[in-house]
């Protein structure tokens, strides 16, 4: 992997973290088309680098996460269960499902299809909330929030669309909902990406931290504007065009794969 390579991936990411469309599924399509072959050290520069985009989070939102221990200590409870479900199945992930094209295209496809049928059978007035901050929200929320996210450890899966689904079906603002998918982010990149460093950084060389530190800036930056847009776009639009944006890759995905193209 070059450094024009490296570049381009870290622009993938840093588009992608956020928006409900999975950046581990465009890493690989992004990979393949670069025509970079899959290795234990590119499972693991796509994970280290979602960090740049988690930094974007962390400034843009410090002093609102540090205003009080209450809005901290339900981050952390969220995270719980996707802590322990992808402690549980890291040798999975990183051996079976990272680089599955066909896993996910068809995480891609599915979930393009729920989007769309949730926003479609599920018109709720932002009027009506059960929740007017993070602070407020109970145990039960939090914890089906963070199980829903845990979803995300299967490439395709969009962390930050369980997440949103989740939260809007019960009922919790869409601005609220979408910040809190960022936020939560946090301690689960964080801690995804120490344990990989643990697990395998210890191999890496110079030249592939070298790698992984372009990566790192590059979705650090591109993530600060995505954010920024997302939450304009959401404030008048729905997710559904992300659906169908789903649905389109994957069968595009599917068919390529079928005919040998990828």
């Amino acid at each position: 992997m070059n450094f024009i390579h490296t570049i381009i991936i870290g622009i993938v990411e840093g588009i992608t973290e956020f928006l409900p469309i999975s950046s581990t599924a465009h890493m690989d399509i992004a990979r393949l088309i670069l025509g970079i072959p899959s290795s234990s050290f590119i499972k693991s520069f796509e994970i280290i680098i979602q960090l740049g985009a988690i930094l974007a989070v962390v400034v843009l939102y410090f002093k609102k996460v540090f205003s009080s221990w209450k809005y901290f200590f339900n981050l952390i409870i969220a995270f719980i269960p996707t802590g322990i479900i992808g402690f549980i199945s890291y040798k999975l992930i990183k051996s079976f499902l990272l680089g599955n094209i066909w896993i996910e295209a068809g995480a891609l496809l599915i979930g393009g299809i729920v989007i769309i049928l949730f926003e479609r059978l599920n018109k709720i007035d932002e009027s009506i909330n059960t929740n007017e901050s993070i602070e407020s929200m109970s145990v039960k929320q939090l914890l089906v929030l963070g199980v829903a996210q845990a979803l995300a450890v299967v490439p395709g899966v969009s962390r930050s669309g369980a997440v949103i689904i989740a939260g809007r079906a019960m009922k919790i603002n869409r601005t609220l909902i979408t910040e809190f998918s960022f936020l939560l982010a946090v301690p689960t990149m964080l801690a995804a990406a120490a344990y990989d460093i643990y697990k395998s950084g210890f191999s890496f060389t110079q030249n592939d931290w070298g790698t992984i530190i372009v990566g790192f800036v590059v979705s650090f930056m591109v993530a600060w504007i995505v954010i920024k847009w997302l939450l304009t776009y959401i404030r008048k639009h729905t997710f559904e065009i992300f659906g169908w944006y789903r649905i389109a890759l994957g069968l595009i995905l599917i068919l390529a794969l079928f005919f040998n193209i990828l």
